[in-house]
């Protein structure tokens, strides 16, 4: 024990004192690069926006191909332009052998939104304006036009959309497909006459729709008051916490952080991008059902003080028939706190092979049979003994409920609902259940190495053993997703339910359920909040008593601070290899939390 302390010490000292190296230098350079892309900002403008397609909306509706015609700096573009939605690439320069480039817009069939880029060194060129010319007849083209402004003249017969950036560097790069989708409005004019089109005075004005990536100096705060994160998280890895982890930091709607530490397992020494995708556990009560739920009550379809068996006919001959659902999304309802399904699983109910049988894949190599979930698991949870209601008793099986009365009235699974309804729409790339199907296993970090149960390291297949039996998807548990997509989400809750130009929810549905709504425990409805108990310091030390959010059982969390307009994504696996409770002991996820709170509080003094 005391040699573990001295550890921990010394990677600490070690840390503060890189920090007193690093740090200035890394604010005197972010402020620097701050400069740069306000100077380029300043100078950037939107041209023929006359029919308002820029900021690009509708993102359901949209399948976006990025082109680049010989621009250099193809690749930072498309980086950026991916946080916001799915974007394929091309790149003409691999049609070499098509004078006219037929091949490529063969190659584009499919896409009905192209974002092309090219800079004054390819303007010139007669094949890339005929492409553009051509392809425009059939699709909605977006053009960003990086150099000099000589080169305007080219598009005096487009109508398309142009995003001119004066330089033509990397940083101007990672700046106009911001422009495109709404992190950052337009604003500048043409200072000069390129033609007799494009004259002084031109331009188009935008407003911001969609999160900004940026330097945490662009929101007010000193690079340097976010350094200790990294030591933070450095201990967590060296305490076996967690193999790896992945903190974002969304101040006023600006992505200032987001960093990938460790590793995906302790062994593979696969670092943890920011790109990854978690098992979110819990976070999953958050993020895919209660949101199902506020829509439904949007829409009238599903009221709080109706009871149970109104929307589920098997609950009427059960105990829970005449709960209401507010009880159920305060976890005041009186049900168990969960039941461990999987130490009823016996010899027979499941298969290492697919069948008509065993249809229903709990992990690789591990089939339940048919019928299990809707025979036993739910006879089961419909029948159990409520004992304690009218007080704050944490269930699960709250949300196994809540996930069937949203398919009832919704006549859709809950997992293709919240697809339709969310992540598609808001731009969200991996957020959802049964990720396996969708991403390659390197993807995913993995969760817990299943000694017992499903004997298999579980990759892309919820940890949760109930929601696994149910066929990974549930109401309590079975989402995934990177910290973008979280980012993306909870930003939208911040704005009170507006995001990418579309409301997906009323301001009042938002402040009801993320707002204190029991009188005998902390929670909003379907939302956890901050602990007004303060020997409990929940969610954090300095969290604000507004602070609304959810925790995963994997080593989850996300937390909104409105007062702070805070966005604060934590994901971790701290149940690889397995289970630990070191995360919580050491309080990483609070730690971390304020470190960006105090950060925050420092740049308003």
């Amino acid at each position: 024990m005391k040699r573990n302390r001295l550890f921990i010490l010394a990677v600490a000292s070690f840390f503060n004192i890189l920090c007193l190296m690093a740090c200035a230098q890394e604010h005197a350079t972010n402020e620097k690069k701050l400069l740069i892309t306000n100077a380029i900002t300043r100078s950037t403008v939107l041209l023929n926006n006359q029919d308002s397609i820029i900021p690009l909306k509708k993102l359901e509706k949209k399948n976006i191909a990025s082109v680049s015609l010989s621009f250099a700096y193809s690749v930072v573009f498309d980086s950026l332009a991916n946080k916001y939605d799915k974007i394929t690439s091309f790149s003409a320069d691999t049609y070499k052998d098509s004078v006219n480039l037929n091949d490529l817009e063969d190659d584009l069939k499919y896409y009905n939104t192209i974002l092309i880029s090219i800079d004054d060194q390819n303007i010139s060129k007669a094949k890339y304006i005929n492409f553009i010319n051509s392809i425009s007849k059939t699709k909605q083209v977006v053009i960003s036009f990086f150099g000099n402004g000589t080169g305007l003249k080219s598009f005096d017969l487009i109508k398309s959309p142009i995003i001119f950036a004066t330089q033509n560097t990397a940083d101007a790069a990672a700046i106009v497909p911001q422009y495109i989708f709404g992190g950052i409005a337009a604003s500048s004019k043409l200072s000069n006459n390129f033609s007799s089109k494009y004259t002084t005075g031109s331009g188009f004005s935008t407003a911001v729709i969609r999160l900004k990536y940026t330097v945490p100096e662009d929101a007010g705060i000193n690079s340097n008051n976010l350094k200790e994160i990294d030591a933070i998280a450095a201990e967590a890895i060296a305490q076996r916490a967690t193999p790896g982890l992945v903190v974002l930091v969304a101040k006023d709607g600006k992505v200032i952080f987001n960093k990938g530490y460790g590793t995906h397992t302790y062994d593979d020494k696969n670092p943890d991008k920011v790109s990854d995708i978690f098992d979110l556990a819990s976070v999953t009560k958050v993020t895919a059902t209660t949101p199902s739920v506020m829509r439904l009550f949007e829409e009238n379809k599903l009221k709080l003080d109706t009871n149970i068996g109104a929307y589920i006919a098997k609950a009427r001959t059960s105990p829970m028939n005449n709960i209401q659902v507010r009880e159920v999304m305060l976890h005041q309802a009186g049900f168990i706190p969960f039941i461990p399904f999987h130490d009823y699983v016996k010899t027979g109910d499941y298969s290492r092979d697919s069948s008509a049988a065993f249809p229903t894949k709990v992990a690789d190599n591990y089939y339940i049979k048919k019928g299990f979930f809707k025979d036993f698991m739910w006879p089961k949870m419909l029948n159990s003994p409520i004992k304690t209601r009218g007080k704050y008793v944490y269930s699960d099986i709250s949300m196994y409920v809540m996930k069937d009365i949203v398919e009832h009235i919704s006549q859709e699974p809950l997992n293709q609902y919240a697809y339709e309804k969310f992540y598609k729409p808001l731009g969200m790339q991996t957020a959802g259940f049964l990720p396996r199907n969708r991403f390659k296993p390197e993807q995913i970090i993995p969760t817990e190495d299943d000694k017992f149960f499903r004997k298999t390291l579980l990759v892309g297949y919820v940890h949760d053993q109930g929601a696994a039996l149910a066929g990974g998807v549930s109401g309590h548990a079975g989402l995934f997703a990177s910290s973008n997509d979280m980012a993306i989400f909870y930003q939208m809750m911040l704005n009170r339910g507006t995001y990418g130009g579309e409301e997906y929810f009323k301001p009042a549905t938002v402040d009801m359920f993320t707002s204190k709504q029991s009188n005998v425990s902390r929670r909003g409805l379907g939302f956890d909040r901050w602990d007004p108990d303060s020997t409990k310091h929940y969610p954090s030390d300095l969290a604000s008593p507004q602070t609304y959010g959810h925790t995963g059982y994997t080593g989850t969390c996300i937390w909104v601070d409105p007062s702070r307009g805070l966005v604060y994504v934590f994901l971790s696996n701290r149940v690889n290899p397995t289970v630990t409770d070191k995360l919580s002991n050491l309080k990483i996820r609070g730690r971390i939390q304020d470190v960006v709170n105090k950060a925050i509080d420092e740049s308003k003094k």
